[in-house]
């Protein structure tokens, strides 16, 4: 769903620009957050979020490279907003896919130089928000499962795309620049974006589902769901009654409980004392995967064009379209000028891409977790319990 440009006109551009420029800006506030596990239920994984959100900014870059097929001559790919909110949290999901859409538009003149703006609004902001809030919801109503947050991620994603869709529809009524029935532009593009959106809920739930099979505390949405921590103590080891004079027996007491709960201080006590797990192995393992992808699996993608590309062909939107200022950098449409192997060139300039994508990405979100740990801020655990939503109950 990149827009290219020439489909929004200047102004609309420039205010979605503003609108875009400020939702980052509060989404590097809110990641900072998000990033050093402010936040009820928020400490256990926190540390480990930072050079995790690089990870998954470079796999969403790699995923989008492979196209499927929803219809005749249609195809379509992952967004990204949904999974990126759900792993590492929504500002930071705002961010991830911020700079997936910067990398492709310079590198690789996917999505228009002028049309950043609109591209972040609608891809980055408006799947992210709606993705996250449904997200939310269907978790506070369903079983307090792991496999809820698997079902939930799906719906959630599923349903991004189409809003995404409808989005694109509202900007383009407000600054197309062809003349085009708003109402057949919104059929088509609702129509064709939910059947993207099936393929958007299977990856974003497979890949949600496999790190919550091995590692739950990386998941951003799934804090929170782990069970309390039980002190069990023996019914004969109830202490005597030290009041009592020593010789004097201790008056009988009632046997204590088989399993006491901790108090309220002590798991966040035992939880900063336990060991911290290395996410090492996932990180390795998320990279290699999308290595693969770009790499390898991407030479098999769909050529068919895009959700939008298609409708805008067929509807007559892409009529002043304009070429990208970018059409002969070396990496252009996903492919290393220059190398005659198809195969070779596009592999090649997908492996560049993550790498890329992810030393921005990673150095994006390195720089915020320092800044918050110079500046102090709020403790882990204090003030934002409401506006996270995480659950702290038991599964």
């Amino acid at each position: 769903m990149h827009v290219p440009d020439g489909f929004i006109n200047a102004p609309v551009s420039a205010a979605t620009g503003v609108v875009a420029a400020a939702a980052v800006a509060v989404s590097l506030r809110g990641a900072r957050r998000e990033l050093a596990g402010a936040g009820a239920g928020g400490v256990a994984g926190a540390e480990r979020t930072a050079p995790l959100a690089g990870l998954v900014a470079a796999f969403i870059f790699a995923v989008q490279m492979l196209n499927f097929p929803v219809a005749a001559g249609t195809s379509g790919h992952l967004l990204g907003g949904a999974l990126a909110a759900i792993l590492v949290g929504p500002y930071t999901g705002v961010l991830c896919v911020s700079v997936v859409l910067l990398m492709q538009g310079v590198l690789f003149a996917d999505g228009g130089l002028t049309a950043l703006g609109v591209n972040i609004t609608d891809m980055a902001i408006v799947t992210t928000v709606v993705a996250y809030a449904l997200f939310r919801g269907l978790v506070k109503v369903l079983p307090r499962r792991r496999r809820s947050v698997t079902v939930a991620s799906f719906v959630a994603a599923l349903l991004s795309v189409p809003a995404a869709a409808v989005a694109f529809t509202a900007i383009y009524a407000l600054g197309g620049t062809a003349d085009v029935p708003i109402g057949k532009v919104f059929t088509a593009m609702v129509g064709v974006h939910v059947l993207i959106g099936i393929g958007e809920a299977a990856i974003t739930a497979l890949t949600v589902g496999a790190v919550i099979a091995v590692r739950p505390d990386l998941v951003y949405g799934a804090r929170g769901l782990a069970k309390p921590l039980e002190l069990r103590t023996s019914p004969l080891a109830a202490p005597a009654d030290e009041s009592a004079p020593a010789d004097e027996p201790a008056p009988a007491t009632a046997p204590a409980p088989a399993t006491a709960p901790v108090p309220a201080a002590a798991p966040a006590a035992a939880a900063s004392a336990a060991p911290r797990r290395s996410a090492r192995r996932v990180w390795l393992a998320g990279l290699a995967a999308a290595l693969v992808c770009a790499g390898g699996i991407s030479y098999y993608a769909s050529a068919s064009p895009d959700g939008l590309e298609k409708v805008a062909h067929d509807q007559g939107i892409d009529a002043k379209a304009k070429d990208h200022a970018a059409k002969d950098s070396p990496l252009a449409d996903y492919s290393v000028k220059d190398i005659t192997n198809p195969r070779l060139a596009g592999g090649l300039a997908g492996v560049i891409g993550v790498g890329a994508t992810l030393a921005v990405g990673t150095g994006v979100f390195v720089v915020l977790r320092r800044r918050r740990n110079a500046g102090g801020g709020e403790q882990p655990g204090a003030g934002n319990g409401a506006d996270n939503g995480r659950p702290s109950e038991s599964a």
